[in-house]
């Protein structure tokens, strides 16, 4: 994946570092080579659903997952979860306190009209 520097955005120190510090949260992380919904993620990383399902919350509320909707043709669509950083960055700044920023992968125009289009949804 592409860095794009100028999508470095400021997360919540305390979030990032939290979920960061769960090693069910970096397992899932690490399992997230696709998109996937929460019980191929349960599958995949030998989670407890109702354990996996706190862990994503975790891990969106921290920006360090997005969510996706997978279409099914029988009308009951999932949500999915990827990883949505390439890195994250503590830094000391002037006034002696942590900043964390967190560094998003660059979108193609495609993934950047779906997530508008999942954004809207959300809303509506």
């Amino acid at each position: 994946m592409a860095r794009d520097r100028s999508a470095m955005e400021s997360a919540e120190l305390t979030a990032v570092l939290d979920a960061l510090d769960d090693a069910d949260a970096r397992a899932i992380i690490r399992g997230l080579e696709e998109p996937m919904t929460a019980s191929e993620i349960s599958d995949t990383c030998d989670i407890p659903l109702s354990t996996t399902y706190r862990k994503l919350d975790l891990l969106t509320e921290a920006a360090l997952l997005a969510e996706g909707t997978q279409i099914r043709a029988d009308g009951h669509h999932a949500t999915t979860y990827e990883v949505a950083f390439d890195e994250v960055r503590i830094a000391l700044n002037e006034d002696r306190d942590f900043d964390v920023a967190v560094g998003r992968p660059e979108q193609t125009p495609d993934e950047r009209l779906a997530d508008i289009w999942s954004r809207v949804r959300r809303e509506t």
